[in-house]
């Protein structure tokens, strides 16, 4: 009976050995893991009375799917005030652009004029110097003289009369060309001003970033929100991970790609998988808030853990639900590590 009991104590032994040099010893395993998942916390980006909440607690949503929705009437108003602004200051734009066409339309009709006076300079000239040959020989008398005289001045003064209106039709255009310009832009700020309000008034309605499971919701029919409040967070399970904190011992080998196996709290007969997709640069302790100062006082080494992020086969998670914060038990076969081939 004795050496029955020890044959059979012999051969567990073996197997048991057999099964950690082939496998056993390549497994690096760690209870320091949770499930985890990228939470966005939805915030209102206005200030307002909430008038309508449309989801519960835990509900599942999609994506563009309303959560809350904010009491919209003065984002209407402002909507409505940015639109007349903006109307007003097109039609400012419109009617300066008439004025230029008219003063374009005097700076012709100056032209013309101009035209018109210096032909009359020319005949009034050729008048004078006519008169002034035939006084000389007393064909004509000196009150003709003085008369053509009289002519040519006022179609000199004609002339520089009908240059100055050109250049002040000129002038005039360039003036109201640089109102337009200003008008424009103000056509551009008034834009600008009503597309944010449209914007401010489509942030009323509050919707979910992603796909997931709405949690930890605060915000409630009735109450005031500063724009930056809180409404919600949404939970993507579907995109669960873990973050297991290996110790500093147990890294040799532990590298992204390599299997892993989980065991969930949650669900003891199932084996979940996973893979390693990335290890941190540096341990748990350098990120905290206050990290550890060795430099003075007395000294206790301590093992540091090393955080691991592992993601979890999709069919896993589809199977089993998973709730951020779970604990789980992963072990990482560091054999099939993707660095280490």
């Amino acid at each position: 009976m004795f050496s029955a009991v020890a044959v059979l104590a012999v051969l567990f032994g073996a197997y048991e050995g057999y099964g950690w040099w082939t496998h056993g010893r390549f497994i690096e395993t760690t209870d320091d893991a949770y499930v985890s998942a990228d939470i966005p916390t939805v915030l209102s980006k206005v200030s307002g009375y909430v008038q309508e909440i449309t989801v519960a607690d835990h509900q599942q949503v999609k994506a563009g799917d309303v959560l809350a929705k904010i009491d919209d009437t003065d984002y209407r108003l402002a909507v409505a005030s940015a639109s007349a602004a903006l109307a007003v200051q097109k039609a400012v734009v419109a009617r300066i652009g008439e004025q230029i066409a008219a003063s374009k339309v005097s700076i012709l009709e100056a032209n013309a004029s101009l035209k018109s006076a210096e032909a009359e300079l020319e005949s009034a000239k050729l008048t004078f110097n006519r008169q002034e040959e035939l006084v000389k020989t007393s064909v004509v008398s000196q009150s003709s003289l003085d008369t053509a005289r009289a002519s040519l001045l006022s179609a000199q003064a004609n002339v520089e009369k009908a240059k100055a209106a050109v250049q002040l039709s000129k002038v005039n255009v360039k003036v109201l060309e640089a109102q337009k310009s200003e008008a424009e832009q103000g056509v551009s700020s008034k834009q600008t001003a009503l597309e944010q309000a449209e914007r401010n008034l489509a942030f009323t309605t509050i919707r979910s970033p992603i796909d997931g499971t709405v949690g930890n919701r605060v915000a409630q029919v009735g109450s005031f929100l500063q724009a930056g409040s809180r409404i919600a967070a949404v939970v993507p399970m579907q995109a669960a991970y873990i973050d297991a904190n290996f110790k500093e011992t147990q890294l040799k080998g532990l590298e992204k790609g390599a299997s892993v196996s989980i065991e969930v709290d949650a669900y003891p007969d199932a084996e979940l998988h996973g893979v390693v997709s990335s290890v941190s640069p540096a341990t748990g302790s350098v990120f905290s808030l206050l990290p550890s100062e060795n430099a003075t006082g007395n000294f206790t080494k301590v093992v540091q853990r090393v955080p691991v992020r592992i993601s979890i086969a999709k069919e896993d998670v589809a199977a089993h639900p998973l709730r951020a914060g779970m604990s789980v038990v992963v072990g990482v076969d560091t054999r099939t590590s993707s660095e280490t081939h």
